[in-house]
């Protein structure tokens, strides 16, 4: 499977997802939350330096629960507007992504 290059967007969101789970970490060892949610603790490591910008929704999911954070403040924190990019949900797959499969 051919991977595509990150656009820059998804490296901020990355990023700011990284930040946000630093902060929410506060003086608790990243081995401590990795293994509280199942991760690995170089997973964690990688999404908190923003190496892995587009971690899977059951990493985020239990790293949020983990760390007591709302998917919503998480959504909220990593989709600020970034000047210049498109909003997300744009894009040429944005109309997939609201299509229904039920009929």
């Amino acid at each position: 499977m051919v991977r595509l290059p990150l656009t820059p967007a998804e490296v901020e969101r990355g990023q700011r997802l990284g930040a946000l789970l630093r902060r929410a970490r506060g003086e608790r060892s990243m081995l401590e939350v990795a293994l509280d949610a199942r991760v690995s603790p170089e997973t964690l490591r990688k999404i908190e330096s923003g190496r892995v910008a587009t971690p899977a929704f059951p990493t985020v999911a239990a790293l949020a629960q983990v760390l007591g954070l709302s998917l919503d403040a998480v959504w909220a924190e990593i989709n600020q507007p970034v000047p210049g990019a498109e909003p997300v949900g744009a894009g040429p797959f944005a109309r997939l992504a609201g299509r229904r499969s039920d009929g």
